[in-house]
């Protein structure tokens, strides 16, 4: 009875609380508010939408149907050809198509008629095939995939938190604010946001968290003896050769880690790094911290382009299995979900969201005087054929798989209200009564109402689910020492 009384508590609260407010505010911030959840962990994976992959689940809101059985989808390209949806039979994807960058999202969007996802590839990636984004795959293609969509409560209204690619979305989960950031060049990673971030108010109010990686050890290693001056001095000099070629594409790499969104310091980067394999070590002893941010290799199984996506299926496969299976069970809450849409089409128009702060959407190069275009002009060029668009983050991206994955979790169940990745935060500010860190994740409702606390856990022996087509995942090894 306190447990239902204490959320329904939390619930009419979070009504009216704002930036800074907690949902119990006549308690002390880091109390626990839901003590039957230990254990938070975020799967979060890369660039696919809803209907992308479970857009033929049956269950949820998925692809509409035409009277021959397939999905009845169509855009129009701007020479008037017809291209429709088409089932994608093999897991390899194709290189850089489709796109998710700003320019194109906004194109997708297509004034709220999802209209124009094959128009961005024809606009933004001259030459490649715009039929790629109306792409689908099936549960022959992720049986994993679809068997955890069937059985624990699956989201059809979990949406990105902005039409943008990688970096804002995952700074929205993090912070509840991409703080202007429009794109993924990490040399833009120098700023901060006002109220901080999760981690921030995890770590002083002594709750433990990790972000498991896999950061090649030498690039660990540097970032943790450069610290955080040191990383944003390097970033900075980054911004300032950012229009040669050669220093763009040596700067840009790929995503290290997501705790990285924003500069983090050597201390937290010993104290809350920890590799994959140590994931899987930490799930099978019972030893996961309070919150958990679980990230795949973005070089070889995050799921994005041109990768192939049965490797990051299977290892999202072992993340999942080894909670489920790991002594901790009992008592953890684990979400898979994804940054964002990929580029690949999903047919719910995203609605209107909160803007999260007053810091305007905006890419810096684009902002330069004109005299500097001009010189930079093959640059800018390029910059603004990907960050065009609203400079605005007032409203939603294009919706993204998310299952919730729990002891309690309700059986054959589909959360159907609006989430977003600060939904993520709200859980967590919910279960430690924690304050909102900015109007997004304050105004945001967590995924609470697909467990059943007051009942005894469904789940609590660890369903069967069917082997990801790749087969068993296996954690890299640590890289031996030399003598």
């Amino acid at each position: 009875m306190w447990e239902r009384l204490e959320l329904r508590e939390i619930q009419r609260r979070d009504l009216v609380a704002g930036p800074g407010e907690r949902p119990r505010p006549d308690l002390p911030a880091g109390t626990d508010l839901i003590p039957q959840i230990k254990h938070v962990v975020i799967l979060m994976m890369e660039n696919h939408s809803f209907d992308n992959y479970l857009g033929t689940l049956g269950r949820g809101d998925g692809l509409a149907l035409g009277t021959d059985g397939a999905p009845d989808i169509v855009n129009a390209l701007p020479n008037g050809q017809q291209v429709r949806a088409h089932h994608l039979t093999s897991t390899a994807q194709v290189p850089d198509n489709p796109t998710q960058s700003w320019n194109a999202s906004h194109i997708s969007y297509a004034d709220g008629t999802c209209g124009g996802f094959a128009a961005s590839v024809w606009e933004t990636v001259p030459g490649a095939d715009p039929a790629m984004p109306l792409g689908y795959w099936t549960e022959k293609e992720l049986p994993f995939y679809h068997g955890l969509a069937r059985t624990f409560p699956l989201a059809d209204r979990w949406f990105s938190s902005c039409l943008g690619p990688t970096f804002p979305n995952r700074r929205f989960l993090i912070s509840g604010t991409a703080n202007g950031l429009i794109d993924d060049l990490p040399y833009d990673l120098v700023d901060y946001p006002a109220a901080g971030t999760i981690f921030d108010s995890l770590s002083s109010n002594k709750i433990s968290w990790v972000n498991y990686h896999n950061v090649r050890p030498a690039t660990s290693l540097l970032k943790r003896a450069l610290g955080r001056g040191g990383h944003v001095g390097l970033r900075r000099l980054g911004r300032l050769v950012r229009w040669l070629p050669g220093m763009t594409a040596a700067m840009r790499g790929n995503k290290s880690f997501t705790a990285d969104l924003y500069p983090l310091g050597m201390a937290r980067c010993v104290r809350h790094l920890r590799r994959t394999q140590q994931f899987f070590a930490d799930a099978a002893a019972g030893q996961l911290p309070a919150v958990s941010i679980v990230d795949p290799d973005f070089d070889l199984y995050s799921e994005e382009n041109p990768q192939d996506i049965s490797h990051g299926e299977s290892f999202a496969a072992a993340v999942i299995n080894a909670v489920m299976h790991g002594p901790a069970w009992e008592s953890t809450l684990l979400l898979w979900i994804y940054d964002e849409h990929g580029g690949y089409y999903d047919h719910v128009p995203p609605p209107k969201a909160v803007t999260p702060d007053d810091v305007p959407a905006h890419n810096p190069v684009l902002s330069l005087p004109s005299w500097l275009r001009a010189i930079l002009r093959p640059y800018v060029k390029k910059v603004a054929n990907t960050d065009a668009g609203p400079a605005t983050y007032d409203q939603y991206g294009f919706r993204v798989p998310a299952v919730i994955v729990s002891p309690y979790a309700r059986p054959d169940f589909v959360l159907s209200e609006v989430l977003d990745h600060t939904s993520v935060l709200k859980l967590i500010e919910e279960k430690w009564n924690l304050p909102a860190l900015t109007r997004r994740d304050a105004a945001a409702t967590s995924p609470l109402a697909a467990l059943d606390l007051d009942s005894p856990p469904a789940f609590l022996t660890p369903p069967d689910l069917p082997a990801a087509k790749a087969g068993p995942f296996r954690p890299p090894q640590p890289t031996p020492r030399a003598h």
